[in-house]
């Protein structure tokens, strides 16, 4: 069965085919690096990642290219407020994002557009623009002119007066409708500005900077791509606006045959937010987590699904990888010892799964039926393709003595050092899951800087033959 996906521009799971014979052009919507990135954003780009890994599984040749919105309010904000250029607020939290990516196990992109890199680009754009009527000049600067592009709202499947009911204009906005939106800033004392004739110096809008360099790197004569990735939260207004300024400037639209959008994350129920006190950097919960068991949890939900985040919910997907990891052990080991395993239909199950909107899953539940007894190479394989990628570590792992009460005892060491009610969370339990929940409660006691309770953690730990060390990467443990 070919690859089928759920197209946001029509609204249905279609079968998946190339605009061109053999490749596949992606553009995803990049990060904002004005502040820290959290793990809703990981989730998003994880997706897209396991998407181009099954892509190229599939025989095709994939472009991908993921943006940098290097210049926005926001940056420009906090370079005021700091007193700092905004180029190092941005370099700041862009390079802290990627290293998480690294540790995620993301591929490098193809192409890591940067806005202020495209200035030429874009301003070409918003000329074309205006000379065909779409874009017009007020005193703040150059807005497009949503009432040109009749079918404004389709993306979102939103009607146009509801879209006007709602909108609302800035007080130093000079726009001709509320719907209306800025392609280019003209200068304000002490931004960031380029030089733009006839117009004016000044920035460009947020929207206008992706229609550009999708249009630069992936759709030179304007005959549309393949697929335009992002989180839910972007199909409007941005994506939206991003076709509304794209499409009347192409020789044969859509500017994207599909439109692929990730669902949002929820931590303990609730939008995260500092002001909810639920806020985690991305770079500070990859400390206290298993990158790989992270990968793990949003895998076991359909990417387009809206997934609650817990600490119960990562201890649970940290013991499900876990015994894969126990079945690749099993697995390299039979390799080893020259034992042939049964042929399996491991490759049609996964291919199957993945096929029906990337059900990433029922791909997880495959490799939980087969795992321990499929050839070594195959579960390895497709370990890969959905980012979990098994190092040595997996082959040389340490092993709790699983049958002799392990986790019990953790739990009298733990009533022994006097840590209040951290026994009962390792209720239901197995040895590996209660460690690196131990070793969370640990991270938690070294955030609050209760050190008391941090040590007694570690001594816990260490009645039952369990050694810590922290590295800059992180808590890792051995067996003594």
């Amino acid at each position: 069965m070919p690859l089928r996906l759920y197209n946001t521009r029509t609204r249905t799971v279609e079968k998946f085919e190339p605009l061109r014979e053999g490749e596949v052009r992606i553009y995803v919507c990049g990060l904002t690096p004005s502040a820290q990135a959290h793990l809703g954003h990981a989730r998003s780009f994880l997706f897209f990642d396991v998407l181009r890994r099954y892509l190229v599984h599939n025989g095709y040749r994939v472009t991908y290219v993921q943006n940098v919105t290097d210049i926005d309010d926001r940056s420009i904000k906090a370079g005021i407020e700091t007193g700092r250029d905004y180029h190092a607020i941005v370099e700041y939290f862009y390079g802290e994002f990627k290293e998480s990516m690294r540790k995620l196990g993301t591929l490098e992109y193809d192409f890591e557009p940067y806005a202020t890199k495209y200035i030429g680009e874009i301003q070409q754009m918003i000329r074309e623009l205006a000379e065909s009527g779409h874009a017009y000049v007020t005193r703040d600067g150059m807005y497009y002119r949503v009432s040109t592009f009749r079918s404004y709202g389709r993306l979102a499947n939103r009607n146009i007066a509801d879209l006007e009911a709602g909108a609302r204009i800035e007080v130093d906005e000079q726009k001709e409708d509320p719907l209306d939106f800025a392609l280019w800033k003209f200068a304000k004392p002490g931004e960031p500005r380029w030089p733009f004739e006839p117009y004016g110096e000044g920035r460009p809008g947020w929207h206008i900077e992706c229609s550009a360099m999708a249009r630069a790197l992936l759709d030179p004569p304007g005959t549309g791509f393949d697929i335009h990735g992002g989180g839910a939260d972007l199909i409007f207004p941005h994506h939206e606006n991003e076709i509304a300024q794209s499409e009347p400037l192409m020789a044969s639209p859509p500017m994207a045959n599909f439109w692929v959008h990730g669902g949002l994350l929820l931590f303990d129920n609730r939008k995260m937010a500092k002001s909810l006190g639920n806020f985690e950097p991305l770079s500070d919960l990859l400390r206290r987590h298993d990158p790989q068991a992270i990968r793990w949890l949003f895998l076991q939900t359909g990417y387009r699904k809206v997934m609650n985040f817990t600490e119960d919910s990562i201890t649970a997907a940290a013991l499900g990888l876990s015994k894969i990891k126990m079945a690749y052990r099993f697995a390299a080991a039979q390799r080893d010892a020259g034992s042939p395993a049964q042929p399996l239909p491991l490759d049609a199950r996964m291919e199957a799964a993945l096929d029906d909107d990337m059900n990433t899953a029922a791909a997880l539940a495959v490799l939980y039926e087969f795992a321990a007894n499929a050839p070594f190479e195959r579960l390895h394989y497709w370990l890969t393709i959905l980012g979990i990628e098994p190092n040595e570590s997996w082959l040389n792992e340490p092993v709790v003595e699983l049958t002799g009460q392990f986790v019990q005892r953790l739990q009298a060491a733990l009533e022994a050092e006097r840590v209040d009610g951290a026994a009962g969370k390792l209720e239901s339990l197995e040895p590996h899951p209660a460690i690196e929940r131990v070793i969370a409660m640990r991270a938690e006691a070294r955030r609050a800087k209760d050190w008391g309770a941090s040590d007694r953690l570690r001594d816990a730990l260490q009645r039952c033959g369990v050694e810590l060390h922290d590295t800059k990467e992180g808590t890792s443990w051995t067996t003594s």
